[in-house]
């Protein structure tokens, strides 16, 4: 079995400089926006349509623990087709981690994974860090430290809402993580570091 690394994270937290630079050391492969094309391809559906979709942006009208039943939730158009979106991302990421060891950014493939027992990171931050690291990045879009606080927390909702929709669990709960990486104190190449020592042990 291949060696699966998943990576929770808030926005603006680093998670995806994270998985990048994990995969470079360790020479996984990386996926993340990847597996969007992949979904859109699948499933012949527009891929901006798809990245709004796993990009959190849940479009039903049904309350979230509906989704912990899938089965006994009304066929309502949109709905199925966010299903049927959400059941091809599944098959892909079965498929990468099938593969080759590789990390896998979001995507609830902690949750959609676990048969592979992969080794799953949450990366986050304190709001002072998350907004400077937005603006050395050039997500701020001109906003201002108020209006991208909102962005951030904004966006870090919609991860939660999407995760305990398809999941019914918390995408930040400590117990359902390997390990905790806060990079407000950890820096980056520190802690890739840390990560890909932590993981060839494990391969020992």
């Amino acid at each position: 079995m291949y060696r699966v690394i998943t990576i929770g994270r808030e926005f603006g937290s680093g998670g995806r400089e994270i998985g990048k630079r994990l995969a470079q050391e360790l020479g996984f492969a990386y996926y993340d926006k990847e597996i969007v094309s992949a979904i859109a391809d699948r499933s012949q559906l527009a891929e901006d349509y798809v990245n709004q979709v796993v990009e959190n942006q849940i479009r039903t009208y049904y309350p979230i623990t509906v989704a912990v039943s899938l089965n006994a939730a009304p066929e309502d158009s949109v709905y199925a087709v966010n299903r049927s979106i959400f059941a091809a991302q599944a098959e892909i990421l079965e498929e990468l981690a099938q593969k080759s060891d590789c990390v896998i950014v979001g995507r609830c493939a902690d949750h959609i994974l676990a048969e592979h027992h992969p080794f799953r990171i949450y990366v986050y931050a304190d709001m002072a860090h998350k907004i400077a690291r937005c603006r050395e990045r050039g997500d701020s879009e001109g906003l201002s430290d108020k209006e991208l606080e909102k962005r951030i927390r904004s966006v870090d909702k919609a991860r939660a809402q999407y995760y305990r929709f398809y999941t019914g669990e918390s995408h930040d709960d400590r117990m359902t993580y390997d390990l905790g990486i806060n990079t407000s104190t950890i820096a980056i190449p520190d802690a890739v570091t840390a990560i890909a020592a932590l993981v060839r042990a494990q391969k020992q």
